[in-house]
C-alpha cells in the first residue's frame, strides 16, 4: 500500500518574468511548490497529494488538471463556489525576487472551514506538511481547527513538518503573527525554519538560539536553513552543519526554500541520515535557483 503525504496550503497563479517584457503564467505557492520537488524525489510508492481550496471558475478547472499531470493527488481539494485562486507576480532584480499579491478572495482561504473534511484527509495520510503562510491566510477559528487536527496526528505518531515562511504582510499585527507561527511549531514533530526570518523576527542572534526555541517547544527536529551559508540540523542531542552547494548561475531564488524543503523531506522519510538528507535538499536548491520561476522539470534535479 503506497504511503501518502499530504502538504495543506495555498497555490496560486504565478506571473513570472519571460524577457522582453513579456510574464509567464504558471501555478505556485509554498507549499504546493514542496509538494512538487517531494513528487519528485520521492520512490513511486509514496503518494503525494494536496490539500487547499480551489473555486468553480476556469483558472481553478486548469490547476487542477496541472497538478493532477504532474501526479500530486487532488482528491483532498474543496472546490468553493463563487470563490478563484489567487495570483501573484514575481520581479527580479540580480536575481533576488519580490512579490506583489492578489489573494483577499483566494478559495484556499477556506481551506480548513470543513472539519470532517480536514479530519478525513489528515487521517488518510502517513505525513503532513504546512507553513506559516497556510496559517496566515486562514481565519483565528480556522488556524485553531487546522491546528487542532495536526496536534491529533502528531500525538499519533505521524511525523508533521512545518516551515514557519514568515511573511508579515500576511498577518494583522506582530504579536498574533508570532504566536500563531509558535502554536504550528508546537504541532509539528520537524520544523524547517529560514534563519533571516527567524533573526528579523523572533530576534534570534544567532542558529543554535533559532534551534533552541523551536526544541523549547516541543519539536523533535529543527533544520535551519540559512541560504549560501548552508544548513544546520539537530536531533537526538546532535548539531550538524551541511553546507550549501553554489548554483553554477544564479537567476531565480524563488522557491530555494521550498525545494530544499522537499528535497530534505523526501529522503528524511524514506530512511536517509538528517544530514544525507539535508545535502539532497541542498542540491536540489541549488538546481531550481538557476531556473526562472517556482517549479522546473523534474528531470533537471539531481537523483
Amino acid at each position: 500500500m503506497a504511503k501518502r503525504v499530504l502538504s495543506i496550503g495555498e497555490c496560486m497563479v504565478e506571473l513570472s518574468q519571460a524577457g522582453q517584457g513579456l510574464l509567464r503564467k504558471g501555478f505556485a505557492g509554498d507549499t504546493f511548490n514542496t509538494a512538487w520537488y517531494l513528487r519528485a524525489s520521492l520512490p513511486s510508492d509514496w503518494q503525494v497529494d494536496y490539500l487547499t481550496g480551489l473555486g468553480d471558475d476556469p483558472l481553478s478547472d486548469e490547476m487542477l488538471a496541472f497538478m493532477e499531470k504532474a501526479e500530486i493527488g487532488t482528491g483532498a481539494i474543496r472546490r468553493i463556489a463563487g470563490r478563484a485562486p489567487g495570483l501573484y507576480l514575481i520581479s527580479l532584480k540580480d536575481g533576488e525576487r519580490t512579490f506583489s499579491y492578489w489573494r483577499d478572495s483566494s478559495a484556499a482561504r477556506l481551506l480548513a472551514d470543513d472539519p470532517d473534511h480536514l479530519r478525513q484527509s489528515i487521517e488518510a495520510a502517513d505525513m503532513l506538511y504546512f507553513s506559516g503562510i497556510t496559517l496566515a491566510i486562514l481565519s483565528p477559528q480556522a488556524v485553531d481547527t487546522l491546528l487542532s487536527e495536526l496536534r491529533r496526528a502528531k500525538a499519533a505518531g505521524k511525523p508533521v513538518a512545518f516551515d514557519p515562511n514568515i511573511r508579515p504582510r500576511l498577518w494583522a499585527d506582530k504579536v498574533r503573527m508570532l504566536e500563531t507561527i509558535s502554536a504550528g511549531a508546537r504541532a509539528a514533530s520537524l520544523v524547517l525554519p529560514s534563519f533571516d526570518d527567524e533573526a528579523t523576527h523572533f530576534g534570534d542572534i544567532n542558529v543554535n538560539a533559532t534551534i533552541e526555541r523551536y526544541q523549547s517547544l516541543g519539536v523533535e527536529c529543527v533544520v535551519v536553513k540559512n541560504g549560501a551559508q548552508g544548513a544546520t540540523v539537530a536531533r537526538d542531542g546532535q548539531t550538524i552543519f551541511i553546507p550549501a552547494v553554489p548554483p553554477e548561475r544564479l537567476v531565480d531564488t524563488t522557491s530555494a526554500g521550498d525545494s530544499f524543503n522537499g528535497g530534505f523531506l523526501a529522503r528524511f522519510m524514506t530512511g536517509a541520515s538528517p544530514a544525507e538528507a539535508c545535502a539532497h535538499g541542498a542540491a536540489v536548491a541549488s538546481v531550481v535557483i538557476g531556473h526562472h520561476g517556482a517549479l522546473i522539470d523534474h528531470a533537471l534535479l539531481p537523483g
